[in-house]
């Protein structure tokens, strides 16, 4: 029997160790899409204990914050809300939490969590409601006094060397533009552009936001769609003055309606009078606005991530009472492969489609999506169409090793942009060592079964531009 968690953790054959230790493990990280917020990097934020820096908790303003992921686990073992997002004492939290955790068998949060113990803290033990009390005062007095437990001491300890941060067009960036100007923070960090909230013109909101977006660019009003267009390029062009490598489309699914100018503009100022928009109203609207910004990428070089197939908020009690991103979503049923493909086609015929990154929250998509990237690949640059990364309730090791299975099979696996966190934890960054080991025993029982030779030069040169390199050229890091 294997011992539990050991430095050949997931690692099967002498092959894999090989190229985890001395190809994958010294090669620094690129987290080019997560949700950390930037301001706790550039204050150098401390935090006080596991719960908090793991289950997070409310504002001030009553504004829910933490891991999803974690709250989900603890809410499938019965917990009460007043652990999971309430206001118990923090231990008290922390233990309901191991509590939950020791029947996560086959869960990633499971490897996750005792990764993050060992990478950060040196605490070897399992995770379990006999260890909870020495570990949360071990790591406690670390968190407090370590100066490598900091925000920044973690991701330096991480070998973080970009973070793509995500944010709103109309976010001022204030945090980015401190972390620019100051010598002392080591890491890359940049915003990412997420204009979801100026695209769904048939969800709530979607009319003060538009004011909203106004404002930022100096105006009353945003009274066509071309000025919509216009308000969202000079907040792009700001972004990309402070180094944005990536937008981020987080759709439910991805239209392709094209229209008429003249009708677009009748659905939108529809809209702003407070009108009622048709399914098919909106999508064209977002036709029109996603073509508009996907020129605008590729002529600033600026990478299009489209994630979609997510149902939100599927518990309407718990989204009433805590808002979005609280642990109510779920993977959706959805049929826009076409839809993405003649998307794609239109912003390639007039040689205007980005670098685009393709992620579905249903594996079942993987193959298809596989597929199209092999469509619209050019010279540009290798793996322009990239497969994403499994991405959140996909992001377990079976869910890794069938999207990498779908790249090889379909794909190069070799020009891979690799892992990311898509996180709000600073901690989740041993999320990447999970991955690159699953990615090194994937290509390890490969070559020793004899369906790849064993060229080390070769393998090199894959493991470390899956783990970084290929992301440092995507990203012009």
């Amino acid at each position: 029997m294997k011992e539990f968690m050991d430095k050949n953790f997931l690692l099967e054959t002498k092959t894999a160790q090989h190229l985890f230790h001395d190809y994958a493990a010294p090669q620094p990280l690129s987290d080019y899409h997560c949700h950390i917020p930037p301001r706790e990097i550039y204050e150098n934020r401390r935090f006080n204990n596991l719960a908090e820096v793991w289950l997070g908790g409310t504002a001030p303003d009553g504004t829910v914050f933490g891991d999803h992921y974690k709250w989900r686990v603890m809410r499938s073992n019965g917990t009460p809300e007043e652990y999971v997002t309430g206001s118990k004492p923090d231990y008290e939290r922390f233990l309901k939490f191991v509590d939950a955790l020791q029947l996560a068998i086959g869960n990633p949060m499971y490897h996750w969590c005792n990764l993050e113990l060992r990478q950060f803290f040196g605490f070897n033990k399992p995770l379990t409601p006999e260890t909870a009390k020495e570990c949360w005062d071990f790591c406690n007095e670390k968190l407090q006094n370590d100066p490598s437990l900091t925000v920044r001491g973690i991701i330096e300890k991480a070998n973080v060397a970009f973070i793509g941060t995500t944010d709103d067009p109309i976010d001022t960036l204030e945090w980015h533009e401190k972390i620019a100007a100051d010598p002392t923070i080591k890491v890359k960090v940049c915003p990412s552009f997420r204009p979801d909230k100026a695209i769904n013109i048939n969800k709530p909101g979607f009319v003060e936001y538009i004011g909203k977006l106004a404002q930022s660019v100096g105006k009353t009003k945003l009274a066509t769609v071309d000025e919509v267009c216009a308000a969202l390029i000079e907040r792009l062009e700001f972004f990309a003055k402070l180094g944005c490598r990536a937008s981020d489309h987080g759709l439910d699914y991805i239209p392709f309606r094209p229209a008429p100018a003249e009708e677009v503009q009748a659905i939108y100022a529809k809209a702003i009078a407070g009108g009622n928009v048709s399914v098919e109203e909106a999508e064209k609207y977002q036709t029109a606005v996603l073509m508009c910004l996907g020129k605008a990428y590729h002529r600033l070089n600026i990478a299009m991530q489209i994630h979609y197939s997510c149902y939100r908020n599927a518990n309407e009690r718990i989204y009433s009472k805590l808002g979005p991103d609280t642990g109510v979503d779920m993977i959706a049923q959805t049929t826009c492969g076409a839809d993405i493909a003649r998307f794609l086609s239109a912003l390639d015929l007039t040689g205007e489609l980005p670098k685009t990154i393709l992620y579905s929250l249903n594996g079942v998509d993987n193959d298809m999506l596989a597929t199209m990237c092999g469509c619209f690949q050019s010279d540009e640059i290798p793996g322009k169409i990239q497969l994403g990364s499994a991405w959140w309730f996909m992001d377990t090791k079976s869910g890794m090793e069938n999207q990498m299975r779908s790249l090889a099979n379909l794909g190069l696996l070799g020009n891979f942009v690799g892992m990311l966190t898509d996180s709000r934890s600073f901690l989740s960054y041993a999320r990447h060592d999970y991955f690159r080991r699953i990615l090194c025993n994937l290509i390890g029982n490969w070559v020793e079964n004899g369906e790849y030779p064993d060229i080390d030069a070769t393998l090199k040169k894959i493991v470390e531009g899956v783990s970084f390199k290929n992301a440092e050229r995507y990203f012009n890091l």
